[in-house]
């Protein structure tokens, strides 16, 4: 084995021999959108990436599901699994079979099997003092997600937030390994705090973010401000804890927004600085709103320190 538990990182990895490891990752949720063809494509996605974040490349699925046997028509889990088969298909997974449970529920994903050179592992822990912190995604899925259930949120934010959604990790892990980044980790449920502090602790270093420079999905600050917060912000914020030091320059709606838990988010990348600009010009080839959101530095008295 040479990733477990241990870090929380993205997924397990298992060495089958001295160029070949497996990645192996399991994700599902409730539904966050109204379609169930982009619910199923977005829970590809989200599965998906856990092994692209190690810098692996998948290469079977089964699908994990929970659907009741009455009251919901069984045409809506034929729609979610059409769209999570796209995906897979468009990434060249192949899907093997899957598990149901009757329950009344909804939740739906996948667990993914990747390969990866083992000496070409990127984990949450390899984070150096004075490399550069880039984001390729904005964040906001979570209130935006909250905004739909209470029909809040406009319909172009709606939008922007689907088109971050299935906006694939490919590309970014392409990107990542190919300029030898120090560490990375997939931006999800944790909120990018919550993954932040996971990276902190692994690398045993402090990661400084500069809260300006996060990108958000449009129309997200506004409904963090109308209180449309998920449960996870509360969850989010007790799990870093007192681990953190937070400017009061920054706004408490933003504050949520940096616990707001992702559902198919961007990368955190940990990178030499000198790389750095490099790789961000590559990412913004795909990632418009790709940024340099902070620094890493040596491990001070918090793990944590937004400004």
């Amino acid at each position: 084995m040479i990733v477990g538990i241990e870090t929380a990182d993205d997924a397990g990895v298992y060495r089958l021999s001295d160029d070949l490891a497996l990645v192996q990752t399991v994700d599902f949720f409730t539904p966050i959108v109204d379609d169930p063809f982009d619910y199923g494509r977005i829970a590809a996605l989200n599965s998906i990436n856990d092994v692209w974040a190690m810098g692996g490349t998948p290469i079977t699925a089964l699908a994990v599901t929970c659907f009741p046997k009455r009251g919901v028509d069984f045409s809506i889990l034929a729609e979610i699994m059409r769209g999570g088969l796209s995906v897979l298909t468009e990434h060249g997974v192949a899907l093997l079979g899957g598990h149901s449970v009757d329950d009344p529920q909804i939740m739906f994903g996948y667990a993914v099997t990747g390969t990866i050179d083992p000496r070409r592992v990127i984990t949450n822990r390899g984070a150096r003092p004075g490399d550069t912190l880039i984001l390729t995604k904005p964040v906001g899925t979570g209130v935006i997600s909250t905004g739909i259930k209470f029909d809040k949120a406009r319909d172009e934010t709606v939008e922007a937030s689907l088109q971050t959604m299935l906006l694939a990790g490919r590309d970014a892990a392409a990107a990542m390994s190919e300029a030898g980044a120090s560490a990375a980790t997939d931006v999800t449920g944790f909120a990018l705090l919550g993954h932040a502090w996971e990276m902190a602790r692994a690398s045993d270093v402090t990661l400084e973010i500069e809260s300006a420079r996060v990108p958000l999905i449009p129309g997200a600050l506004e409904l963090a401000e109308a209180g449309m917060l998920t449960s996870g912000d509360k969850t989010n914020r007790r799990y870093v804890g007192e681990d953190i030091t937070m400017g009061d320059e920054v706004s408490r709606e933003l504050v949520s927004l940096l616990f707001d838990p992702q559902t198919a988010g961007g990368l955190l990348i940990s990178i030499d600085s000198r790389r750095a600009a490099n790789l961000l010009a590559t990412l913004r080839e795909t990632y418009a709103d790709a940024a340099i959101i902070g620094r890493v530095a040596e491990c001070g008295t918090h793990l944590l320190s937004v400004r």
